[in-house]
């Protein structure tokens, strides 16, 4: 049996014959929001050790308006992405702007702060990740409109927001555009937490579970585990994926045509 937790519920799959954790899917809506005292930031803990993912952690944090309480990492290093309003993030003694679609990192060990400009909330989703390589940050802030577009399958494509180029060794980070329409079925070696930002599809699991997904919706796809996201609109959707070990989007472990 294959098991596929969906908003926290297991769900059973016949003839699976992949052993290892399950996928997991769940709206942020669905999850508890918790807003520390004297704090700006609430956070829903979306994906973590609980929904079947050891190493990588995603929250969605929402920042009022002004300036965060200082965010220290220990050992495990963040990657976060600006989903909607305006604010910088202070670190290292510099102030680097955050708008849609700015990738951001912040390595182990450092401390940072954010600040909303307002009226309304900066949304970010965050990724944490053990840091494995002493890797400073050679770039803090990456922006979606400044990066290339590359191919991932026929019809789809990606922009690399974090990765190595910015001295992130061990997660990438990129913003992937699914054209209406449903690909292969297909796998990868790395572990990997998706959230859709916009546009309403449907994930397959394995050829035997279909869940329907839409903006909030966040996934985990473990290593090896077959899946593929479905396009069930009229314009594109776009999804933020971060997976460790970092790497290559466009890269398949297994695929078959659909």
């Amino acid at each position: 049996m294959r098991c596929f937790l969906v908003d926290g519920i297991q769900r059973r799959a016949e003839n699976c014959p992949v052993s290892g954790p399950p996928g997991y899917v769940v709206s942020e809506t669905a999850v508890e929001e918790r807003r520390p005292d004297g704090d700006t930031a609430a956070v829903r803990t979306t994906i973590d050790s609980r929904a079947g993912c050891e190493r990588l952690e995603q929250r969605v944090i929402r920042f009022a308006p002004g300036r965060s309480r200082p965010r220290r990492l220990g050992d495990r290093q963040e990657v976060l992405f600006v989903v909607s309003g305006q604010g910088a993030i202070h670190a290292a003694g510099e102030t680097h702007r955050l708008e849609p679609l700015t990738g951001a990192y912040v390595a182990a060990g450092e401390e940072y702060e954010v600040e909303a400009a307002g009226p309304d909330e900066l949304v970010v989703v965050s990724v944490t990740a053990p840091q494995e390589h002493d890797a400073p940050p050679l770039r803090r802030t990456v922006r979606w409109a400044e990066q290339p577009s590359l191919p991932a399958s026929p019809n789809r494509e990606f922009r690399y927001l974090v990765n190595q180029d910015v001295g992130c060794l061990d997660v990438t980070q990129f913003v992937g555009v699914i054209p209406p329409g449903r690909a292969g079925m297909h796998s990868h070696v790395y572990d990997e937490v998706v959230y859709v930002l916009e546009g309403d599809g449907v994930l397959h699991l394995d050829g035997s579970e279909s869940r329907p997904i839409g903006r909030g919706s966040c996934i985990h796809l473990p290593p090896l585990r077959e899946h593929s996201l479905e396009n069930v609109g009229e314009t594109p959707m776009r999804v933020l994926g971060v997976f460790h070990p970092s790497g290559d989007p466009a890269s398949r472990a297994t695929e078959t045509n659909q």
